[in-house]
């Protein structure tokens, strides 16, 4: 079965492809991302703006378009923190169906679930048993998932992300030390109330997925044009992301966005990215975390891809 899943993000909106064989991930055969901020203003507002809506569907004409030219039995719309979040989300949802797509709002556990399925698909019988994080920081919400092999130990969705934080701390370019200290604050706080003492310890692997660690692996290579190759499985270590970020904070947006490496549409929310991250990382004690393109997509592939 060839399935499409389109992950409608609170930053990106993504486009995936793959042939399912045997339950199994057989050949993936297109994969795009377009940057669409549909989450910007949700925090403040409640409502998903009419500037992003029409960016998002913009985006989803094209992906209906270039659809058309593949073999695909399902097309399934998984949408997450922005959507689930916002007073018109399904309504949204509702105008997404009427493309011809299946729309689901995911529920945090939904998501979480998803994620992992996704980052830990593939990988060696000899590490199954390991306890394994997988991190998933967004646009509107992070993701934080305990597991090992295929079972969920535990799972939190927070109400932290790149653009939600932007958007509740950032007012100047490049983010003052105050405003990067904000975020800072805000973030270790809900992550300190969000995930008892127990589950911080003994994590033998921890995966990080989505735009802010596979750019970091990007950054780290100064990989221009991206390698998704190259990428995935990338060890980004604590030192190389804090050489990165002292290297990215005095840089205003323009200056970042021509640092070998970068995606230009990453460069006004990398920050706030390094800065989860950074929370991340110590509230686990790790040193470093190994980088996966195998995310929600792909689970959401595997999941949904039985008829």
């Amino acid at each position: 079965m060839r399935i499409a899943v389109i992950d409608v993000g609170s930053n990106t909106t993504r486009l995936y492809v793959a042939q399912l064989r045997d339950g199994a991930i057989g050949e993936e055969s297109l994969r795009l991302s377009r940057v669409t901020r549909l989450g910007a203003g949700v925090d403040a507002s409640g409502r998903l703006a009419p500037d992003a809506l029409r960016r998002e569907f913009t985006v989803l004409e094209e992906y209906r378009e270039l659809l058309s030219e593949h073999d695909v039995q399902r097309t399934v719309a998984v949408m997450t923190s922005a959507v689930r979040d916002a007073a018109n989300g399904e309504r949204f949802a509702q105008d997404v169906r009427a493309l011809g797509f299946e729309a689901r709002i995911l529920s945090g556990e939904e998501e979480a679930r998803l994620t992992y399925l996704g980052a830990t698909s593939g990988h060696a019988a000899e590490q199954q048993p390991l306890t394994t994080l997988v991190c998933d920081i967004g646009g509107g919400s992070t993701e934080l998932v305990i597991g090992h092999g295929e079972q969920l130990d535990f799972h939190v969705s927070t109400q932290v992300g790149v653009v939600r934080q932007a958007d509740r701390h950032v007012s100047h370019d490049p983010p003052s030390a105050r405003e990067l200290e904000a975020i800072s604050q805000d973030v270790r706080a809900t992550f300190a109330a969000a995930v008892p003492q127990r589950w911080r310890e003994g994590v033998g692997r921890a995966i990080g997925v989505a735009g802010t660690p596979t750019q970091l692996a990007a950054l780290a290579q100064r990989l221009v044009p991206y390698d998704p190759a190259r990428v995935h499985g990338y060890r980004l270590q604590a030192s190389t992301r804090d050489a990165i970020f002292a290297q990215l904070r005095t840089m205003d947006h323009a200056q970042r966005q021509r640092v070998p490496g970068m995606h230009p549409d990453r460069a006004d929310v990398i920050l706030p990215g390094m800065v989860i991250l950074e929370a991340v990382m110590e509230l686990f004690g790790l040193q470093e975390i190994e980088v996966s393109e195998h995310d929600i997509l792909r689970g959401a592939a595997l999941a949904y891809g039985h008829g």
